[in-house]
């Protein structure tokens, strides 16, 4: 049959009803299995976050109190006198002057003394944590570019698995991608407790990287696929991103009372053992399925659908495709189809764009609650807090505002209140914690935005993959986001001028995307939405021979069947 006449599944299964009770076991089960992703993903901001410290004065050296006091360096950050953290004064001149009897202050010009690195290693403030990676494996001072490093290598991985899952899942299935990459984050989450060294936990986390991203976009897709039209919207911008923050705002929690980076690693892959038996309680996509061909399997599990919800399936489901389903399947789709003709290239680069910068702001504000005024936990908290109204908000203005326009909001409005923070003087650190606050917000909305706006842009034979892929160009942005946060050591508002820019820029480069509000979503890459200015077609009965981009598009759509 040909990509015109490809059934309208939603149609089909409207026996079902919007929200029985096999609706409600999927939209529950899909989003706790989202849970385990926002441990994983912002683990960093507490495993790997940096102690104050100091130069070790090594306790075998014999000098007098006062001296040893002496032998730390001062240096000013932020026009603020503070102990040094890469330096000490030379040790061996303040043992002579020890020796000598000379007292500091009185008899030495102390600042006056040569300074040299930390060759016996630093102590580590550990009022707040035990121990972080960070003081586990000394990556401070001329090793200090090793933490963000380790960020960007987990986002590395992320950016891998987006490449590979979403054909993965095209080709294989939603459902055992799902689990597949579920099992891999918690196993070598696990395996990360044992790490020896930097190096091996770093590869470790970029596996770990590859599984935390592939099994979200999987059970995203998964559910904007199984439910209904009237669901889906709820689904995609509340229920799920809703889930992703209850794990987010218990991440705090479990750090406040697991000091050490290793505890809290091995408490954070207890929930991804508790996903094992939704194996048996989540089905494939039928959509998938009949993407696929194999009609017989689809009609099985909506059957099974039925009988939960109480109705009577009809004897055949989808009577247009029983005898395709004997004669071959659908053609297989990759990433090069997602810039085959004018039309999807133009969507495909507006989505990379916005998405790119949508994931540079939430991860490096996430990120970079570690260096806000105040106590960590509370302030990674709140950050987890303020996402609830955010995407209440999301899903209202989903309902009910044309998708561009949903975008540009909450994109300008993050980063509009962004800029204003450079403006805001040292002394007023709870002003400028609410703009941060502010600004996640919007970029939280927008987050939540982006996703269901780019699925309901592509067909099922590519959805998955264009998600993937879309993950994988936010991954470039969350690659480049720990350092927006290093920056910040150089001059504390620029991380915020930089994201404020790029959200405001990207905000207005989504106004230019296709509108897909009440659209169905397209089964062929042939019915999706056409992006204004990219493609002009005009109606054949007046031009049949000028219809260019029709053409190009059904030149790239779902092939007959064999």
């Amino acid at each position: 049959m040909n990509a015109m006449n490809f059934p309208n599944y939603d149609d089909s299964t409207a026996f079902l009803g919007d929200w029985g009770p096999f609706q409600r076991t999927v939209f529950a089960l899909l989003c706790l299995s989202i849970i385990p992703n926002a441990f994983t993903g912002l683990s960093m901001v507490f495993i790997g976050d940096t102690p104050a410290h100091r130069c070790v004065i090594p306790a075998d050296l014999n000098i007098t109190a006062e001296w040893r006091n002496a032998s730390v360096a001062i240096d000013e950050h932020d026009g603020e006198a503070r102990v040094s953290r890469c330096s000490r004064h030379r040790v061996d001149i303040i043992k002579s002057y020890s020796d000598r009897g000379l007292i500091p202050w009185v008899h030495v010009n102390v600042s006056a003394i040569p300074q040299e690195n930390c060759l016996d290693g630093w102590e580590y403030d550990r009022r707040t944590y035990i121990s972080t990676i960070v003081s586990e494996w000394d990556l401070v001072c001329s090793d200090g570019w090793r933490a963000p490093l380790t960020t960007s290598i987990f986002f590395c991985g992320v950016l891998t698995g987006s490449v590979i899952s979403g054909q993965l899942s095209d080709r294989f299935g939603r459902k055992i991608v799902l689990f597949v990459t579920m099992g891999i984050q918690t196993v070598f989450t696990f395996i990360q407790v044992f790490s020896p060294s930097w190096l091996i936990f770093c590869f470790l986390f970029f596996i770990v990287g590859m599984g935390q991203i592939s099994n979200y976009v999987a059970a995203f897709v998964l559910g904007m696929e199984i439910l209904s039209a009237s669901v889906r919207d709820i689904y995609s911008t509340l229920g799920v991103c809703l889930f992703f923050s209850i794990g987010y705002m218990t991440l705090p929690l479990a750090a406040y009372f697991l000091r050490d980076w290793r505890m809290l690693l091995l408490a954070l892959t207890i929930p991804g053992c508790f996903c094992i038996p939704l194996w048996w309680f989540i089905p494939e996509s039928p959509r998938w399925l009949l993407s696929q061909g194999r009609v017989e399997e689809a009609e099985e599990i909506l059957r099974k659908a039925a009988k939960m919800n109480g109705v009577k399936a009809p004897d055949v489901i989808f009577p247009q495709l029983q005898s395709a389903e004997k004669t071959g399947r659908l053609q297989t789709y990759s990433l090069c189809d997602l810039v085959k003709s004018t039309n999807i290239r133009c969507i495909t680069l507006l989505l990379f764009l916005v998405w790119s910068s949508v994931s540079i702001g939430y991860c490096a504000l996430s990120l970079n609650t570690s260096n806000l005024h105040g106590n960590i936990y509370l302030n990674c908290f709140l950050s987890a807090v303020v996402e609830f109204p955010a995407l209440i908000l999301a899903w209202l203005m989903f309902r009910c505002w044309s998708r561009p326009l949903c975008l540009f909001t909450s994109l300008s409005f993050g980063g509009l209140v962004l800029l204003f923070i450079h403006l805001i003087p040292q002394n007023m650190n709870s002003v400028a914690i609410l703009l941060v606050l502010l600004g996640k917000f919007g970029l939280s909305a927008a987050f939540a935005i982006v996703y269901p706006a780019t699925a309901e842009l592509y067909p099922t034979v590519l959805r998955n993959t264009a998600l993937g892929a879309c993950s994988m160009a936010s991954r470039v942005g969350s690659i480049s986001a720990p350092y927006f946060v290093y920056l910040g050591g150089y001059y504390k508002s620029l991380p915020y001028i930089l994201i404020g820019s790029l959200s405001v820029f990207s905000g207005l480069l989504s106004l230019l995307l296709p509108e897909s509000l009440g659209m169905p979503l397209p089964e062929a890459i042939s019915h999706m939405q056409k992006i204004s200015g990219c493609c002009k077609i005009r109606d054949s009965s007046n031009n049949p021979t000028n219809n260019k981009c029709e053409e190009e598009h059904e030149s790239v759509g779902l092939k007959d069947f064999s």
